[in-house]
């Protein structure tokens, strides 16, 4: 008879093989009553709504959203095609904030169906879906986006409700940006007779520097005899030039999150006391000095579990990869000797910015370095593969109970460029620390050490203004994630430009970070 370990063994094997087929929701009917039972109460899988389940990580706490989060357009997918088959498509809006590059997991998603009954389907964490009695009219508009019936971009600007200009104003102006000639928007305009709708679009074109599109969908509209009466249905002027040729939707996006947030980190970050590096050794020293400490808070607020005595056994040498069989196989062990690596690579980048290196360029070429030193250990004692070290992630990467999903695998490499020009143009040392980290882990270009990473960037560039070395401690590392979190899913910077801000101040009045 088998044994309890081998009929579960049997049931995650059936589970395996429907996850292998790419299956995310996981109906009922793809389990036997038994195995269902088992993968439950084994905590491998958790039902959403009634009949449908998606796979989670038994280690997880109750509460931990991390699962849902990750599953959620894949398990919509499967769950909208199975209920209402090709005869739905999600909103105008929810649309557009596709087009633009905003996978946010919603708090409600709204389905349109000639299926629908005007009701909420209540899901996991308090997400849901509401199902609106709607006919199709714009069927030749949709399109398919990560398995969802979604309207194609010009239907999704023309239907979307006027209220989400003033919402969303940077996903609309990322949407609008990447309309590359106005026929694209006229025909539906003018086949619909949507004369109102036309006056808001041109509007906002020309809102967004875009006067060649906007004056030809004008024109064209009223010379077919349409009274269009244009209205900016923004609440300010696009603050800055976008670029006109981008169909991907995340350099626009990137750029217009930077200048829309930085007002708001000017008012609350403090100003520095020292801009001119006077004493370059003390200033350098400084930094010794913090390693300890930062190590640890840095490396506890990523879950490891380090302790100070095995901080300075690798700063002192004594940790032995070739010799030391415990010191090989501890992941723990390598995240801390990485983090020694990275951490005098970062020093190193930052005395060439006291010199007065091109900031940009120090921190463009010199980030790669700190992340193959964070992880060469973990390569060299097997935990990793070589392939690791590669550089920026081959791969779509989720962030641990974050509703913000991190840019699109594709897209990596054309915004990491970006975001080191915005940093070398941005004159405010304090600008440029709080966004060069909140966009480097909102980008998350690496598969691992995005967190780490950040706070190396944030403080080289922090130096770059005068200020000293900051750790964030650990024992701050809810408000520190859900700061980031605000930012990232509401584009809410304040939170997290004051909190970086107020542990600077503590920094510079020399108050020191909670005892080890």
């Amino acid at each position: 008879m088998a044994t309890p370990a081998e009929k579960l063994a049997e049931a995650l094997k059936v589970l395996q093989t429907i996850q292998d087929k790419g299956i995310v929701a996981i109906k009922s009917d793809d389990l036997s009553r038994t195995n269902k039972d088992r993968l439950i109460t084994n905590g491998f899988i958790r039902e959403v709504v009634r009949g449908w389940y998606i796979a989670v990580n038994p280690e997880e706490k109750k509460g931990n959203s991390t699962s849902w989060f990750t599953s959620y357009w894949g398990f919509c997918s499967r769950f909208l095609e199975d209920r209402y088959g090709d005869e739905y498509c999600i909103s105008a809006e929810q649309s557009l904030l596709f087009h633009s590059g905003n996978e946010v997991v919603p708090t409600q998603m709204i389905i349109r169906s000639v299926k629908g009954t005007n009701n909420i389907t209540q899901l996991l964490f308090n997400t849901s879906l509401f199902s609106m009695k709607s006919p199709l009219s714009e069927l030749e508009s949709v399109e398919i986006k990560n398995g969802l019936r979604i309207l194609n971009l010009p239907s999704s600007i023309i239907y979307s409700s006027p209220s989400i200009f003033v919402s969303n104003p940077i996903d609309v102006r990322t949407a609008l940006s990447m309309i590359n000639d106005a026929s694209e928007i006229l025909s539906l305009l003018l086949d619909k007779g949507h004369s109102l709708k036309a006056g808001r679009i041109v509007g906002a074109f020309r809102n967004i520097g875009n006067s060649k599109i906007a004056d030809e969908i004008l024109k064209t509209m009223k010379s077919a005899g349409y009274d269009v009466r244009e209205i900016d249905p923004f609440e300010q002027k696009t603050p800055i030039s976008l670029s006109l040729r981008e169909r991907s939707p995340y350099c626009n996006r990137i750029r217009l999150m930077w200048f829309e947030m930085r007002d708001a980190i000017i008012k609350v970050f403090p100003k520095p006391i020292n801009h001119q590096f006077s004493d370059k050794i003390s200033f350098l020293k400084n930094i010794d000095d913090i390693y300890v400490t930062d190590a640890y808070h840095s490396l506890s607020i990523e879950k490891y579990k380090v302790t100070p005595e095995l901080i300075e056994r690798v700063m002192s040498g004594k940790w032995n990869l070739e010799d030391n069989e415990e010191d090989k196989k501890h992941r723990d062990a390598m995240a801390a000797r990485g983090y020694w690596l990275a951490f005098n690579s970062v020093k190193k980048s930052i005395e060439k910015i006291i010199d007065g290196g091109d900031l940009g360029k120090i921190l463009s070429e010199d980030h790669s370095d700190w992340f193959r030193e964070l992880f060469s250990p973990s390569v060299t004692s097997g935990i990793l593969k070589p392939s690791d070290l590669a550089g920026y992630r081959r791969h779509q990467v989720y962030i641990g109970q974050s509703q913000h999903v991190p840019v699109n695998v594709d897209a990596v490499r054309d915004v990491m460029p970006i975001l080191f020009e915005l940093i070398a143009e941005e004159p405010e040392a304090s600008v440029r620390a709080v966004l060069g980290h909140f966009i480097f882990v909102y980008i998350h270009p690496y598969m691992d050490g995005n967190g780490r990473m950040g706070r190396f960037l944030m403080n080289a560039i922090l130096a770059s203004g005068g200020y000293k070395w900051m750790v964030i401690p650990v024992q701050k590392r809810d408000e520190y994630m859900s700061a980031l979190e605000l930012a990232s899913v509401q584009q809410n910077i304040e939170p997290f430009a004051k909190f970086i801000g107020e542990l600077v101040k503590s920094t510079m009045d020399g108050n020191p970070i909670a005892e080890l």
